[in-house]
């Protein structure tokens, strides 16, 4: 897979993209992240990418011809499978979204910055456009690690064991059960005495409950 991702803050994506499971993959060769600095791509003075808007309402406002060129020049060189803009108002991303994600082999991720962008880069040149959630950040590049995130882990070799991926919460639109690990008593504290008797079918039975009735508890539109 490869991800090319375009920002006015290529800085703000260093740490995100340079540790943990998505730094294996990249030492894999499972993916490759290619972030493009989008003052790289403008003509004016200073670099500059953002102007006023024509409504004369407060904040500035990305410019089309930086992030066209950009776009144009990595269309001119291979094929995409998505051109994905983090947008507020976009698809609330989810986990049945991130596991379509995860099987694409080249995406162009524009970040989001200033007031917005200028809308005919989103009529003409986005294929679609992804949310975290329902408030605003500074710019679009914390969703763009974390578009990235959820669907790299779930690249075949990006995590050792590849069957944890198929347990996390939302996979069945359920949240995960309870786990625990050892001591099995610390501090009066204990394990269900299920999790230590070694019954694989009573044991795959409790986590289901476990994570029926949490998700009944705390996410019951999941269950809808």
């Amino acid at each position: 897979m490869r991800i090319d991702i375009l920002t006015v803050m290529p800085e703000a994506l260093e740490s995100p993209l340079g540790c943990s499971i998505l730094k294996r993959a990249q030492d894999k060769g499972l993916v490759e992240f290619h972030v493009h600095n989008l003052r790289d791509w403008s003509l004016r003075k200073h670099r500059k990418v953002d102007d006023y808007p024509f409504s004369g309402e407060a904040g500035m406002v990305m410019q089309i011809e930086p992030v066209f060129r950009c776009i144009e020049h990595l269309k001119s060189e291979r094929h995409y499978d998505e051109i994905i803009f983090t947008s507020p108002d976009g698809e609330l991303l989810d986990q049945p979204m991130a596991n379509a994600l995860s099987l694409l082999q080249n995406v162009i991720i524009l970040c989001g910055h200033y007031k917005g962008v200028d809308h005919r880069i989103r009529e003409h040149l986005i294929t679609r456009e992804i949310s975290i959630g329902n408030y605003v950040l500074t710019g679009g590049e914390l969703p763009a690690a974390v578009i990235a995130d959820a669907m790299v882990r779930l690249i075949p070799g990006a995590i050792g064991d590849e069957q944890s991926a198929l347990t996390d919460s939302f996979q069945d639109n359920l949240l995960e059960a309870p786990v625990y690990t050892r001591p099995a008593e610390f501090n009066g504290w204990t394990v269900p005495e299920v999790l230590l008797s070694g019954n694989t079918a009573l044991i795959e039975q409790w986590k289901y409950e476990q994570a029926l009735e949490r998700t009944r508890r705390l996410r019951p539109e999941l269950l809808d």
